[in-house]
């Protein structure tokens, strides 16, 4: 993080910039389909934040949205596709895509999903079948 204790973030173009502020609630690696559609990968790094402590500082008018379910709104820059968060209204939280935040020192503590993996990974982390239970899942861990 930087000496304010906030990082910057901003899409591929860099029209739409963010800054998220303190420290996140958690940070891991999902591997659920949805997350592996939208981010075109086998797995992707989250940071989950309290919603005050993210804040679009620039570009808002760029920001396009789609919302497949109750528990997920992703949002992107509708210049340049680049992905930007999740909004996660069901668990108060939203999701700054590890990626998009250089700064950050991504630490991550658990996979989620992982009975829909498509890329083992092997690193000690608690491997939840869903989400922790804290978070409204079943809180079943996964042999690695």
């Amino acid at each position: 993080m930087t000496d304010q204790n906030s990082c910057k973030g901003t899409c591929f173009c860099q029209a739409v910039e963010l800054t998220v502020t303190g420290e996140p609630v958690v940070m891991g690696y999902c591997h659920c389909e949805s997350c592996r559609a939208w981010s075109a990968g086998p797995v992707n790094g989250f940071t989950l934040w309290k919603p005050d402590a993210v804040s679009i500082t620039r570009g808002a008018e760029h920001i396009g949205e789609f919302q497949k379910t109750e528990r997920s709104i992703r949002k992107w820059c509708k210049q340049c596709g680049g992905h930007l968060l999740t909004e996660h209204p069901t668990m108060g939280l939203t999701d700054v895509y590890a990626a998009i935040i250089p700064t950050l020192d991504f630490k991550p503590a658990v996979h989620v999903h992982y009975q829909e993996t498509v890329l083992p990974i092997k690193d000690s982390l608690p491997k939840q079948q869903d989400v922790p239970a804290e978070m409204g899942g079943s809180g079943v861990l996964l042999p690695e």
